[in-house]
């Protein structure tokens, strides 16, 4: 019966604290799991995919700067917002702090946040819950803040682990462009960059993903 004793015992230190690390990320991060877009893959292909997506809301703001430091800026206009600085004075559960009293109806939050560049600067947005619609959503107070409902589309995505930089996402965007022109599929709209987690996350176990909005491939005859 010792003998096992002596076996963990063995086992470097820094290992154990790697493993319970890890864990407990792992843990957190099932514990602020939040509703997502809805989707049904229709391919999928080395890591890949052809979605086909519901419509939903979004509460977007549009700001200037670089690439890394434009959701920074947009984050607090929509923090502010989904944290009751609307009309109808509604706050939204803050369960990541990327993605989100007085009284009202509490809104859990969604995700991802996306980002996607338009004329020059970047349109940051937050997605709404799937029991919204354009009547209910509430009306924000900052002029800066906006609400859109995406109609269903089809979707060309890539999904991939990594930091939240420039490089890492322009690298991702060329391999599903690639991936785009080899099907034959055809873009219909900027890409959009989605993040599932917040900043404390290991970069390593990050869900990020870019997104394409695609024409439907023409059935054969």
């Amino acid at each position: 019966m010792a003998e096992p004793k002596k076996e963990i015992s063995r086992m470097p230190r820094i290992a154990w604290v790697s493993l319970i690390t890890i864990a407990t990320l792992l843990m957190v991060g099932n514990a602020m799991a939040v509703e997502e877009a809805e989707y049904n893959v229709l391919h999928e292909e080395d890591g890949f995919e052809l979605r086909e997506y519901e419509s939903h809301i979004l509460a977007e703001t549009t700001v200037a700067g670089e690439f890394e430091d434009a959701g920074n800026e947009a984050f607090g206009r929509l923090f502010k917002y989904i944290s009751g600085n609307n009309k109808q004075q509604q706050k939204m559960a803050m369960t990541s702090p990327v993605g989100q009293a007085p009284s009202g109806q509490k809104i859990e939050m969604t995700s991802p946040v996306s980002q996607q560049k338009q004329d020059g600067k970047w349109i940051v947005s937050f997605m709404m819950p799937a029991s919204f619609t354009l009547e209910t959503t509430p009306e924000p107070k900052d002029p800066n803040v906006s609400i859109r409902e995406v109609p269903a589309r089809l979707i060309a995505a890539v999904r991939y682990s990594g930091f939240w930089s420039e490089e890492n996402y322009r690298r991702n965007l060329a391999k599903l462009q690639d991936w785009i022109d080899n099907n034959r599929l055809t873009p219909l709209g900027e890409p959009i960059w989605a993040r599932y987690n917040p900043p404390f996350m290991p970069w390593f176990l990050r869900r990020n993903e870019i997104l394409i909005p695609v024409a439907s491939p023409e059935s054969d005859d």
